[in-house]
């Protein structure tokens, strides 16, 4: 039969073609979101900002989202980047949790277009 650690491999597997489909899924939406006025959050440190960002993005370090939060348009799409995905999740947790309704991780910032 099929062994626990067999399961668990099959389990990794599909959740990492999941989010890899997802996150083409969502890349593609930045262009058509873009047009329709979305603002685009860069949550990296201001020293990686620097090195590098999107031009049309606006740097709000993920710890002092909650203070600057209010700089946002709640009624537009956010779109929330950093290196590699995983504090832009915190983001759009934290931006959910604050009442945005439509925000959304494009994962590393390049993915900003």
């Amino acid at each position: 039969g099929m062994s626990l650690d067999n399961l668990f491999l099959v389990l990794l597997v599909a959740f990492i073609a999941w989010r890899l489909v997802s996150a083409f899924r969502t890349r593609r939406r930045v262009p058509e979101l873009k047009r329709e006025g979305a603002q685009l959050v860069d949550v990296r440190s201001p020293g990686e900002f620097a090195g590098g960002h999107a031009p049309d993005s606006v740097n709000i370090p993920l710890h002092e989202l909650d203070a600057r939060a209010k700089e946002l348009d709640p009624d537009r799409w956010v779109i929330v980047a950093c290196a590699s995905g995983t504090r832009s999740a915190m983001a759009r947790r934290k931006l959910l949790g604050l009442g945005f309704k439509r925000v959304m991780n494009a994962g590393s910032w390049r993915n900003f277009g």
